[in-house]
């Protein structure tokens, strides 16, 4: 199966053993539903960024949503440039740790939702994680965005990467 953002593993990567996938989906799982933020991050003009953002997942981790206020410089680079990641990782407070931290990467397409019924059904997902956002994403000053993620990246133990592709389940 060919994705469309640019893998940095080969594609047989993920096709490593049924233990080694469920391993890493259930790694990926605990740390998208333990960690209410992560790091968005995008491009613009040859320049990388990054923002704070509180998000929200789909049950089967294919989507991830987030609001941003419409007047800031994230919501003009997704409007350029629909290529994202997401970075979400449990690092502890003591250095000496260090090999115990997890992180994933979500990469994906970012596409603002327009759609009255799309935008209410995100909407909901996302308050629905974060009630004090309520307000703020009814607003008309705030942009809604869905993120079709591609794949993600596990990392533990500094180094040790792996790679899964969630599936759609219907």
């Amino acid at each position: 199966m060919t994705l469309p953002d640019e893998p940095l593993f080969p594609a047989d990567a993920a096709a490593s053993s049924p233990e080694i996938r469920e391993e890493t989906e259930s790694r990926v799982r605990r740390l998208v539903e333990d960690q209410p933020f992560a790091v968005l991050c995008t491009q613009g003009q040859g320049q990388p960024y990054g923002s704070l953002v509180a998000y929200a997942m789909t049950d089967d981790l294919a989507s991830a949503v987030f609001a941003t206020p419409k007047a800031t410089r994230k919501f003009r680079l997704l409007s350029q440039c629909d290529h994202v990641a997401l970075l979400i990782d449990d690092r502890p407070h003591a250095p000496r740790e260090i090999m115990r931290i997890e992180a994933v990467t979500a990469t994906g397409r970012a596409t603002l939702v327009d759609e009255k019924d799309e935008h209410a059904r995100w909407a909901s997902l996302l308050t629905s994680r974060h009630p004090y956002l309520e307000r703020f994403v009814r607003s008309d000053s705030c942009g809604l965005f869905h993120i079709h993620i591609f794949r993600y990246f596990h990392v533990c133990h500094f180094q040790e990467v792996r790679q899964w592709v969630p599936t759609i389940r219907v």
